[in-house]
């Protein structure tokens, strides 16, 4: 990994902190003001412990003796107290920031569009809300205040020192010096590690996630070797990464012990050289070492503060090229869409998954308001792509789409796809009750209209068997539900959402008989006073569509009134009617 790639602007630290720690300045100002009470604690008690040593040994009384522990016991205690409670406050700001974090992101992924989503795996990107947000943690709740206060901590001992004598003063300066270039070297070297740790985590479980979603078709067509044999590819690359990482962690350990045992070295020899000349008192000598010991912790909290930042170096870079990408669909300035049943417009319409390729070529209809159209082809003749354009998952290439007389690039995203209704074969039920199952946590739909639409699809017998009703809570991926079942609660999605589009894609497909029969009248009464496209594989899917539409290699080769073209002997359709033709999709 390249080393820049890592190098954060000091511009998009301020931005971070700006943007999610606005609303938290009184806990971030009473975290710095614990924090500086518990370091004006730390340099006290070295002070109370020399006037200890020196009162006894100058044989004073007991009270004075009694005196000066009270008063090192009460600054102990203190320093304790403030450090429990900074580190509860850093903690209750570093949680509430980087959730703000991932609400940003989260919102932010489902914003793009289905060709970033196509090219990454759903763990790739849990990863990085989660993942990687979690390592930002401490960057936020503490970083820049704890490490300042680390930073005076050290000035403060080091003023202490030279108060008793430059020569120690000087000496431990030097220490302090070398401890921080030592450091500051050693994490230049490492951060690229981090960077391709925080990488090859998340490939390894995206990988995971997608194959533990897909478990049935892995293990139903033989893949598992394959599988494992990726997964402990990926382990053996995770490897050499982790073990250079950890190494880089293990050198600046040492080295930090080295330098302090080195700095414990040079304030023994100049407290001995200081004593043998009589500049110092016992109390003194152990007061300074007592400094140098403490100069030991805030050095490590720096050391552990830049190791943070670099993790944050690598986790703020994936979060911010996440940020920054932007989706290819834009949202429209918002023309609103008419009430009502919806007229469809494909006007010279091309488009194409790739460059260089055509999944449609100049399609060009007109479906007015309230009218069913069938639209019949081949596996890959573009069907399924008709509707992906009508949702704005994707843009034309070229044409433009209109949807009640308005180009769907000029209406708001939201507001479009909150007048289509979509039913698809695949049906996804969520981990969640009934009644958000129904109605995607729209809070506003009341239970009485929930029961009416259950009862009219004939579910009303299982509603009633549910053993918490609406609050029942379903499977993720439908556990326990009949294909059935499944497939009229997606039909009762979209008698809630009352939309002015209705698209099926063979939406009955995977009911039995009975099942069918019985939806049959509900799906009658969802098309009523609704434009309606059926996406058919079956013909005797489109019995009910006013036109059909047959697309063949992205072109348009036939479309008209379904009853004129029944009548046409020559026309395509009438030759799949002649034929007697069941499926028209394989």
């Amino acid at each position: 990994m390249n080393r820049k790639t890592l190098k954060i602007p000091l511009q998009q630290y301020l931005r971070l902190f700006r943007t999610y720690l606005s609303g938290q300045w009184k806990r971030i100002a009473w975290l710095a003001a614990l924090l500086l009470a518990g370091l004006a604690m730390q340099l006290v008690s070295p002070q109370i412990l020399r006037s200890f040593i020196d009162s006894a040994k100058r044989e004073a009384g007991l009270v004075t003796l009694l005196y000066a522990a009270a008063w090192f016991i009460a600054v102990s205690l203190l320093q304790q107290g403030l450090s429990v409670a900074a580190a509860y406050l850093s903690e209750n700001i570093g949680w509430i920031t980087t959730n703000q974090l991932r609400k940003d992101v989260a919102a932010h992924c489902l914003k793009l569009d289905l060709s970033f989503h196509k090219s990454r795996t759903s763990g790739s990107l849990v990863e990085r809300v989660d993942g990687d947000i979690n390592s930002l943690s401490n960057f936020f709740s503490s970083f820049v205040i704890a490490l300042m206060s680390n930073l005076l901590l050290v000035a403060g001992i080091l003023v202490f020192l030279y108060r008793e004598n430059w020569l120690i003063g000087g000496g431990l300066t030097l220490f302090v010096l070398l401890a921080i270039w030592a450091i500051q070297h050693i994490r230049r070297y490492v951060a690229p590690y981090w960077g391709g740790l925080r990488q090859i985590s998340a490939d390894f479980y995206g990988f995971v996630g997608e194959h533990l979603e897909g478990t049935e078709d892995t293990r139903a067509n033989g893949a598992t070797g394959y599988v494992m044999q990726r997964f402990f590819l990926l382990l053996r690359q995770w490897l050499p990464i982790r073990i250079r990482a950890f190494l880089g962690w293990c050198v600046m350990w040492n080295t930090t012990i080295f330098v302090f045992a080195l700095g414990n070295a040079v304030a023994f020899a100049i407290c001995a050289y200081l004593w043998n000349k009589g500049s110092l008192t016992l109390g003194t000598v152990y007061m300074i070492v007592y400094y140098t010991e403490l100069l030991g912790k805030p050095i490590e909290q720096i050391r552990t503060q830049l190791q943070d930042l670099q993790k944050a170096d690598a986790s703020i870079a994936r979060v911010r090229e996440l940020l920054d990408t932007r989706s290819a669909i834009e949202d429209g300035p918002g023309t609103p869409l008419p009430g009502g049943p919806l007229s469809v417009r494909f006007d010279g319409v091309c488009f194409g998954y790739d460059e260089g390729t055509d999944t449609l070529r100049e399609i060009s209809f007109r479906l007015k308001p309230g009218k069913v159209l069938g639209v019949l082809g081949r596996t890959g003749s573009g069907k399924t792509t008709l509707v992906r354009l009508l949702l704005r998952f994707y843009d034309p290439r070229e044409g433009a789409v209109y949807l009640g007389g308005v180009n769907i690039r000029d209406a708001k995203v939201k507001e479009l796809r909150e007048r289509i209704g979509f039913v698809t074969q695949a049906i996804e039920i969520f981990q969640g009750t009934v009644r958000d199952n129904l109605t995607f946590y729209d809070r506003t739909i009341p239970d009485r209209r929930i029961h009416e639409v259950l009862f009219e699809l004939g579910l009303g017998s299982w509603l009633e068997s549910l053993p918490a009703g609406l609050d029942t809570e379903l499977e993720s991926g439908g556990g326990g539900l009949s294909a059935g079942e499944a497939q009229l609660i997606a039909f009762a999605r979209v008698f809630l959402r009352d939309p002015g589009l209705v698209i099926l894609d063979e939406a009955s497909s995977r009911l039995d008989p009975a099942t069918e029969q019985h939806i049959d009248r509900a799906i009658d009464r969802l098309l009523k006073n609704r434009t309606c496209i059926m996406i058919a594989h079956r013909l005797a899917t489109v019995e009910r569509a006013d036109e059909i539409l047959i697309l063949e290699d992205g072109v348009i080769r036939e479309h008209g009134e379904r009853r004129e073209l029944a009548a046409d002997r020559s026309s395509r359709f009438s030759r799949m009617l002649s034929a007697g033709l069941e499926e028209v999709a394989q």
